[in-house]
């Protein structure tokens, strides 16, 4: 595929070191506590974004049916609300669903730019070759950053529509989730909105099939986890040793993703200077999957100074799109 360079650029707004670094002290943190633990942030190299697209598509990840179904119907409502300038989206991935507010952004003759944030540069060079091929009106602009510390760092272009779509919020702990919000309303201005994907609570048998589906791929997909530490910083971890292992906690709603040793393990990470130990049975916790509430999640918004304006939920009601904005401010 040709691409047009004028319409895509891809910029690096987090420092490879930086990042580099901060991975060092997150695994040496996380593999050195009583507790261990990985952030799921690095679930996401090239192939870690690649096998995330393939679960998607499963028959039991509902997840993104769900949310496709809301933006079919209500994306030229969001738009209308906006009238933006920019699409920023964080967390971007190979940006699939986009396309249907960026066809709603075009028929309203809106703004003609995609901002795309992701820590994959895989996964950002194919959502903007496909996208720039796809349409001869777009003009698309990757970083290569952290959402969880980079967002302040991505210039702006006018009034802004900013999407993290996926219930990746759902990633975050309840103890991480205010700062999130924080940082994105920073990133707005009064007329701009913040158009959230947020999975509801529902059952325990429909959230376990999708996150430990027949196919396996959730599985390889968490293991992956390990190929990326091992990579990164020299280690020789033993990734068949693991299991995935998904657990319900009914208390918080939550599906929680982790990596059990089958057997006795002893590891190395050389680029850290750390040997590391796993009892059998012993798990290292990868990720959250928390699902919300309509009110939890008007409330969480609040606390960061965003106002919610609008809900939309799929015809099962499984999942739901919250549109957010600043508070007008007073004309006198």
């Amino acid at each position: 595929m040709i691409v047009d360079e004028q319409r895509f650029t891809l910029t690096r707004i987090g420092n490879e070191h930086d990042f580099r670094d901060q991975m060092k002290r997150d695994v040496r943190s996380g593999l050195s506590s009583e507790h261990k633990s990985l952030p799921s942030t690095y679930f996401y190299d090239d192939y870690g974004s690649a096998l995330f697209e393939e679960i998607t598509l499963l028959p039991e990840y509902y997840l993104t049916r769900a949310e496709t179904e809301i933006l079919e119907i209500f994306a030229p409502e969001i738009v209308a609300a906006i009238h933006p300038d920019e699409l920023v989206e964080i967390g971007a991935g190979y940006a699939r669903k986009t396309c249907l507010l960026l066809t709603a952004i075009h028929e309203r003759e809106a703004g003609s730019l995609y901002v795309a944030i992701d820590v994959s540069e895989g996964a950002l060079r194919h959502a903007g070759q496909n996208l720039t091929h796809e349409y001869p009106w777009l003009s698309v602009k990757g970083y290569l950053g952290d959402f969880g510390a980079d967002l302040s760092a991505v210039p702006r272009n006018g009034r802004r529509l900013v999407a993290f779509l996926g219930s990746t919020i759902g990633n975050l702990a309840s103890t991480q989730r205010p700062g999130f919000f924080r940082a994105v309303a920073s990133m707005l201005e009064e007329g701009d909105g913040f158009l959230l994907g947020v999975d509801l609570i529902k059952d325990e048998q429909t959230l376990r099939a999708a996150y430990d589906d027949a196919a396996g791929l959730s599985a390889a997909f968490n293991k992956n986890i390990l190929t990326v530490i091992n990579r990164e910083l020299d280690g020789d971890i033993d990734i068949e040793a693991f299991e995935h292992r998904t657990v319900f906690h009914a208390d918080t709603g939550c599906m929680e993703q982790s990596l059990r040793a089958r057997r006795e393990v002893n590891a190395r990470l050389n680029a850290i200077d750390l040997d590391v130990h796993f009892a059998s049975g012993e798990s290292i916790h990868t990720e959250w999957s928390c699902k919300f509430t309509r009110e939890q999640v008007e409330s969480e918004m609040s606390a960061a100074g965003l106002t919610m304006t609008h809900w939309w939920t799929d015809s099962e009601e499984r999942f739901a799109l919250a549109l957010a904005r600043l508070p007008l401010l007073s004309s006198t």
